[in-house]
C-alpha cells in the first residue's frame, strides 16, 4: 500500500530571542537592515514572551489533518503528514530534501494561509519548485470559502461577543483584517484582495446586526505604500462615530503569532484603551477540528482530482 503525503506550510517565527535577528534576515532576504529594525522586532518579541509559538501550533495544525485524513481515508489509503517552514527551522528545502530521501515521490501541499497571493502563496509555491526535483506536486493555492474555515471562524466570533455587555453585544462593530502587502500587486491583477472580499462579504452576512469594516494591519518597514486603510485608522473612525466597543476578527491568519499578539493584542489594545473603547478579538482558529477536518477532505480531494486516489 503506497503512502500518500501531505506537505504543510507556515512562515515560520524565532524559537528565541537570539533567533530574531538570524529570522528578520531571512525574511528580508540579507538586505541592510538598520539597528533601529533590529531593536523593535526584539521589543515585540519580547513582550509575547521572546519567541513566536507559530511552530507548535503549525503542529497541532498538522496533527488535527494528520487524524481527519486517517478517519476519512479509505480502505487501503494511508497519510503522512510533513511540516516546513518559510523563513524559519524546519525549512521547507529541508523538510523537503527528507522526505526524498525517504523516497517520497508525490505529494499535496497546503499552506496555512487561505487567500492567494503571489507574494504570499505563490512565494511558498515556488520554494516548493525550487527543492521538489523529482516529486510530484499537487499544490492548494486557496481554501478562503472552504466551509469548514469559514464555519470555525463563525464560532469563535459568537464566542468572542460573549465578552461585550449584554446591551450591546448583538451590535458590536465588527474589523475582518488580513495582512496588509505593497500595493504593486494591484499592477498584476493579483487575487489576493478579491480572495479576501470574498471571505469578507461571507462573514459580514453572518452578523447582519454588527456594523462590518474591513481593514488590513501589519505592514511592514518599507518606504513602499501598503494597502490599506489599517485597523488603527478604523479603529479611530469607530471612535470618532461615537463606538465605545469592537471586535477584531483577523480573517487573514489562521494561528497566533506575532501579528496577533503583537499588533493586535499590544498595539490596538493600547490604541483602544486610550480611546477610552473595549476592544476583543477573537481567539485564533488554530486547530479547531471544524476546519481541520475540512482541510483533510480538501486533501484528498486535490489528490483525487491528480489522480492519487481510487
Amino acid at each position: 500500500m503506497a503512502t500518500n503525503h501531505l506537505l504543510i506550510m507556515a512562515y515560520g517565527g524565532p524559537d528565541t530571542i537570539d533567533d530574531v535577528r538570524p529570522y528578520l534576515l531571512d525574511v528580508r532576504h540579507h538586505r541592510p537592515t538598520s539597528e533601529e529594525i533590529f531593536h523593535e522586532i526584539e521589543e515585540r518579541y519580547k513582550l509575547i514572551g521572546g519567541r513566536s509559538p507559530i511552530k507548535e501550533l503549525t503542529e497541532a495544525q498538522a496533527a488535527g489533518i494528520q487524524q481527519h485524513l486517517d478517519q476519512q481515508s479509505a480502505e487501503g489509503e494511508s497519510w503522512e503528514v510533513h511540516i516546513g517552514m518559510r523563513h524559519w527551522y524546519p525549512y521547507i528545502a529541508e523538510t523537503i530534501a527528507d522526505m526524498k530521501a525517504e523516497g517520497v515521490e508525490r505529494m499535496v501541499t497546503l499552506v496555512m494561509a487561505p487567500h492567494y497571493s503571489s507574494m504570499s502563496i505563490g512565494a511558498y509555491n515556488k520554494a516548493v519548485d525550487n527543492a521538489a526535483d523529482g516529486i510530484e506536486v499537487a499544490s492548494i493555492d486557496r481554501w478562503n470559502m472552504l466551509p469548514g474555515f469559514l464555519d470555525a471562524l463563525t464560532e469563535r466570533v459568537n464566542d468572542a461577543l460573549q465578552a461585550f455587555p449584554d446591551d450591546v453585544r448583538d451590535s458590536v462593530p465588527i474589523i475582518f483584517t488580513a495582512h496588509s502587502l505593497p500595493e504593486r500587486i494591484r499592477e498584476s491583477n493579483d487575487p489576493y484582495e478579491s480572495d479576501l472580499n470574498a471571505t469578507y462579504e461571507e462573514m459580514k452576512s453572518r452578523f447582519p446586526g454588527h456594523p462590518a469594516y474591513w481593514a488590513f494591519q501589519s505592514a511592514a518597514m518599507t518606504k513602499d505604500p501598503w494597502l490599506g486603510p489599517d485597523a488603527s485608522e478604523v479603529i479611530n473612525h469607530i471612535h470618532a462615530d461615537g463606538g465605545q466597543h469592537v471586535l477584531i476578527v483577523p480573517v487573514g491568519f489562521v494561528c497566533d503569532h506575532v501579528e496577533i499578539l503583537y499588533d493586535i493584542d499590544v498595539e490596538f489594545k493600547q490604541q483602544a484603551d486610550a480611546l477610552g473603547m473595549q476592544l476583543e478579538r477573537i481567539r485564533m482558529v488554530n486547530d479547531h477540528p471544524t476546519m481541520t477536518s475540512a482541510l483533510a477532505d480538501l486533501v484528498r480531494r486535490r489528490a483525487a482530482e491528480a489522480g492519487w486516489l481510487a
